[in-house]
């Protein structure tokens, strides 16, 4: 166990801002791609479906948030040209989520965008204060189902 902390250190605050940050950084390569409408909640979600086309109830599950989260993601990304959405041939109750070509494009952006901002920070920090940082980050999450989401993630190099 850590010994405790006798500071009114808040790694939430350094947290919130890092991912402010993130966000806006990920915007801007994004529309330099020509996609000036990122969201940051379309990464997760299209890089997701850029492995395969997925049912609504799979997103939200792999998300871990609710199917009626997932399907206002999936709606917003529809609505911009990003995604297309059939009923399941097999089961009518399920809805499909498949890229479009500007879909795929767009999920290529954001990989480049993602690995971009992954060599910036590579650059700037010691492999030991990455693999630091991430044993902070895992240790922050809440609940077992969300370390096991972490447990798929890949570990730094």
């Amino acid at each position: 166990m850590a010994e405790q902390s006798r500071t009114a250190y808040h790694v939430g605050d350094l947290l919130v801002l890092a991912r402010e940050h993130w966000v806006r950084q990920m915007a801007e390569h994004v529309n330099r791609a020509g996609f000036d409408d990122y969201r940051r909640t379309d990464a997760a979600v299209v890089r997701l479906l850029s492995r395969r086309p997925r049912s609504i109830g799979q997103i939200g599950a792999a998300l871990g948030v609710t199917r009626q989260a997932a399907r206002k993601f999936v709606t917003r990304l529809e609505q911009r040209g990003f995604v297309v959405t059939a009923r399941d041939a097999s089961d009518a109750r399920q809805v499909n989520v498949e890229l479009t070509q500007r879909g795929d494009q767009y999920a290529r952006a954001i990989r480049r965008a993602i690995g971009t901002l992954d060599r910036r920070l590579d650059q700037r920090v010691e492999r030991a204060q990455l693999l630091a940082a991430d044993a902070v980050l895992r240790a922050s999450l809440p609940d077992q189902d969300a370390r096991e989401q972490a447990m798929r993630l890949v570990p730094p190099p």
